[in-house]
């Protein structure tokens, strides 16, 4: 799933290359205007990591980098389903005391929704985990596709919800481009029981698709229940590889962040897939000492 996950967010950023006109509103070049006084709203919140971020030093040792994520003050993971599965071999019980021993809690996972998933939905339950996120699905040829698409998400949600926790979709930018006379990411908004189907935003991938976060999370308002605060580089050539340092880019998250903490947005995860002059790690602890600014 690891490779695959990593083959998906490539096609994922080939879909947007080209012209993009990105969201006034949801971003701002200079960052010196970008105040972070402006997202009060929350303080005192916990925030977390999508594992995702540390994929490569994640295959080479599992518990250093739960160590050292703890060290840098997140208290959230966010896991991704790999070669050995959401819990990494270890049994669900097993990774959350890992976790606990680092002061963090597993609060949701990325994983196939085509594969066992009752059992992945009751293992997640059994350690108290909030969510199951499906990562992507992929551009339909179809509107007929598009359909059994949100069939399969209130049938994942049902499942979710029978087993006291809940099912999300996380967006990619394709979501926002015009299929077939709409928009796909308002085609599942609108076609999914909102009780059953929550939603992950990935705020780099919306602006990315030239969407406004802020226009979601207020017209949608309770649907997005997860985040990936993500930063993206100005005039990226390639739009697979904007990712950058978080607080280093164009994304206004202050404004973000306190419209999404308004609109019942519950968990606010930190996200980076390219690196520049830093290591996956270095780029974590950047990305926990910007998230302690809005949050701590």
């Amino acid at each position: 799933m690891d490779k695959n996950r990593r083959k998906f967010i490539q096609l994922a950023g080939t879909v947007a290359v080209g012209a993009i006109v990105l969201p006034t509103s949801a971003c701002n070049s200079n960052k010196a205007s970008m105040d972070i006084k402006n997202a009060k709203l929350a303080k005192g919140s916990p925030f977390g990591i999508q594992l995702y971020t540390l994929r490569d030093d994640m295959a080479v040792d599992h518990k250093m980098v739960i160590q050292k994520l703890g060290s840098f003050g997140y208290q959230q993971i966010e896991g991704y389903e790999g070669k050995d599965g959401i819990f990494w071999g270890m049994g669900n019980k097993a990774y959350q005391s890992l976790l606990a021993d680092n002061g963090m809690k597993m609060v949701s996972a990325h994983c196939d929704i085509y594969t066992d998933f009752e059992t992945k939905a009751a293992q997640a339950a059994e350690i108290g985990m909030s969510y199951l996120v499906c990562p992507w699905v992929g551009p339909q040829k179809s509107m007929d596709d598009w359909k059994r698409v949100t069939e399969k998400f209130n049938e994942c949600g049902a499942i979710c919800k029978k087993n006291g926790i809940g099912f999300a979709y996380h967006n990619h930018a394709y979501t926002f481009k015009a299929f077939s006379g709409m928009i796909p990411m308002k085609y599942i908004l609108d076609n999914t029981d909102p009780d059953l189907v929550k939603h992950e935003m990935d705020i780099y991938w919306v602006v990315t698709g030239g969407a406004d976060p802020i226009e979601y999370l207020t017209k949608y308002s309770n649907r997005y229940r997860l985040c990936h605060v993500k930063d993206r580089m100005k005039d990226a050539g390639d739009e697979r590889m904007a990712s950058c340092d978080l607080g280093t880019g164009i994304i206004d998250f202050p404004s973000i962040i306190k419209v999404a903490k308004a609109n019942g947005m519950e968990y606010f995860l930190f996200e980076q897939e390219r690196y520049d002059n830093s290591t996956p790690m270095e780029s974590a602890k950047v990305g926990a000492d910007y998230m302690k600014k809005i949050f701590v």
